[in-house]
């Protein structure tokens, strides 16, 4: 079986909001949307946003808690850009849950909660190049 992941969905609570957060914050562009849900088509996979109602009764589960201990991670070019995007990010509705500072494996790295508490990983580590279009490769 190939090893690769083809979408990631988030249920959200108020998708206007978190539209605003992607696209103010991130600047990502949506290739779809409508009243339910929003497409970013990423470097290989997509990424959705689904109202959280509606996503329930999509998978037939119902009641689910809020994000549990994952993370999601955004890798940029350079140091300078950990703080720069963590800044835009929670200027477009996210929460700063942690500095950006240096981990004992090297390089910087900062998380920020999405206005539904999903966590991305703002990072930049010399071991993990991103090429021209934004695929990252780690390499030690």
């Amino acid at each position: 079986m190939q090893q690769q992941i083809s979408v990631i969905t988030l249920g959200v609570a108020n998708l206007a909001r978190s539209r605003r957060f992607y696209v103010d914050g991130f600047g990502w562009a949506p290739v779809f949307e409508n009243h339910e849900i929003v497409f970013y088509q990423m470097n290989g996979s997509v990424l959705g946003t689904f109202d959280k109602t509606a996503l329930e009764k999509d998978m037939n589960r119902f009641g689910l808690s809020s994000p549990g201990a994952f993370s999601l991670g955004h890798n940029v070019s350079s140091e300078a850009e950990v703080e720069e995007v963590m800044a835009r990010l929670a200027a477009a509705g996210g929460r700063i849950v942690r500095p950006a500072d240096a981990p004992p494996h090297g390089g910087v790295r900062g998380y920020v909660a999405d206005p539904d508490d999903h966590a991305w990983e703002i990072a930049w580590n010399p071991a993990w190049h991103i090429d021209e279009k934004g695929f990252v490769t780690f390499s030690i």
